[in-house]
């Protein structure tokens, strides 16, 4: 038997791997033995880029899988086909959101995003409803009633991505945000009553629109100045559609109390009827703190309402719950009558209540009568029969693009 040498001693002690050369090494005589295959390194590479390529098809596939779920959970077969739904798929919300970087606030049901589309065009993306199948039906009759609501003071839906568990909503972007930020926010941002009264109009425009132009019967449900977003040029625009409900024309709605205490009619607390006059209701809440400046809620615990309501039957006047930024002598009686409207919405009988193409109609008519210089002017309903608004005519439209460019820029010029 030939001796062994030395380094192939030594290989056979280590395991017979050639380190250098990765060669097969064997016991002298037997050719096989104390040795082991080697393998290059390049083949294990191979083989753990094979298992990540694997491992990545396979979670594309479950994410894909999982993305369809949801599309169809959330009615996605049925709105795909609806014209004025567009479907944004879930990587565009993304590229849309900057994966959801700038977080313009809270909605009802989840924060509210900041986004751009390709065009350029800005837009807000708001989480939805959670959908199961109880609640599909709800949720894309919400959509496409949404989809439907073609008017300048109502928030436009753009599309929604049904991609994702909880479908995200796209809607148009409003520069100012909300009305009760502008109100009650710490800016103090400057309100003259024109525009005041501008705002109040035009969100009784599209609360009008939604109950009576449309071929559905729509109440909103949870009107207050947090759901009337301003653009950049105060223009107001209806928006939270989360808890409005699809009706039959003429029938009242039997539904759980939802809303925003403080706004919410009383007779739809007790019964849970949801009709036009609980939105004409809340409305006249928002009327009063258009006048006052004043939140629901004040001071030690004192209530907007109840106060107004103290004032007007003792004194028969709103006076000394006016913004003192806006009471000045030549426009009292304008407030008064402000005050008055509000208080005729807020009656506790809903047949003694204004719709809201009256409210519209009255508020109009104020307007008018200030800028003619009548500060004695009083409104009633005998007056409304030569105002038709069922569309906005030119001249309204003329007079509130002309009202909101003379307004202050509220958001550059905060109040000392």
């Amino acid at each position: 038997m030939a001796p062994l040498r030395e380094e192939n001693l030594k290989r056979c002690l280590h395991g017979g791997y050639d380190t250098e050369n990765a060669a097969i090494v064997t016991r002298p005589g037997t050719g096989h033995g104390c040795t082991r295959r080697s393998y290059p390194l390049s083949r294990v590479c191979l083989g753990f880029s094979f298992l990540i390529v694997a491992f990545l098809i396979t979670l594309v596939m479950f994410q894909k899988r999982k993305m369809n779920e949801y599309f169809k959970k959330n009615g996605g077969s049925i709105l795909q086909k609806v014209d004025n739904v567009k479907i944004f798929s879930k990587d565009e919300l993304k590229k849309i959101t900057k994966n959801n970087s700038e977080v313009l606030g809270q909605g009802g049901f989840g924060k509210v995003y900041k986004g751009t589309l390709g065009d350029n065009t800005i837009v807000a993306v708001k989480t939805s409803i959670e959908v199961n199948e109880a609640r599909k039906d709800d949720f894309t009759n919400e959509v496409i009633i949404q989809s439907q609501m073609m008017h300048n003071n109502i928030i436009k839906l753009l599309g929604c991505c049904l991609e994702v568990d909880v479908p995200m909503l796209v809607y148009e972007f409003a520069a100012n945000g909300n009305l009760q930020d502008i109100l009650h926010g710490d800016g103090n941002i400057p309100l003259p009553l024109h525009l005041r009264l501008d705002i109040a109009i035009e969100s009784a425009e599209g609360l009008r629109y939604m109950h009576s132009s449309t071929n559905r019967t729509i109440r909103h449900g949870d009107v207050k100045p947090a759901n009337i977003l301003l653009t950049d040029k105060f223009i107001p625009k209806i928006s939270d559609f989360g808890t409005s409900k699809l009706l039959t024309v003429d029938k009242d709605f039997t539904m759980f109390v939802v809303g925003s205490m403080g706004y919410i009619d009383p007779v739809f607390h007790k019964t849970g009827h949801l009709t036009q006059k609980s939105d004409v209701y809340s409305f006249g809440v928002v009327l009063l703190e258009l006048i006052s400046r004043k939140p629901t809620i004040y001071g030690e615990n004192c209530s907007l309402i109840i106060e107004f309501q103290k004032s007007y039957d003792k004194e028969n006047s709103g006076r000394m719950m006016f913004d003192k930024d806006i009471e000045i002598e030549e426009d009292i009686l304008i407030l008064e009558e402000i005050g008055r409207l509000a208080m005729e919405c807020l009656k506790e009988k809903v047949e003694e209540r204004p719709d809201m193409k009256e409210v519209a109609e009255r508020l109009v008519m104020l307007r008018r009568s200030r800028k003619g210089g009548q500060g004695s002017y009083s409104i009633s309903p005998q007056n409304f029969e030569e105002i038709s608004i069922e569309g906005t005519p030119k001249s309204f439209g003329a007079e509130i693009s002309e009202s909101s460019s003379a307004a202050v820029s509220a958001p550059a010029t905060p109040a000392n």
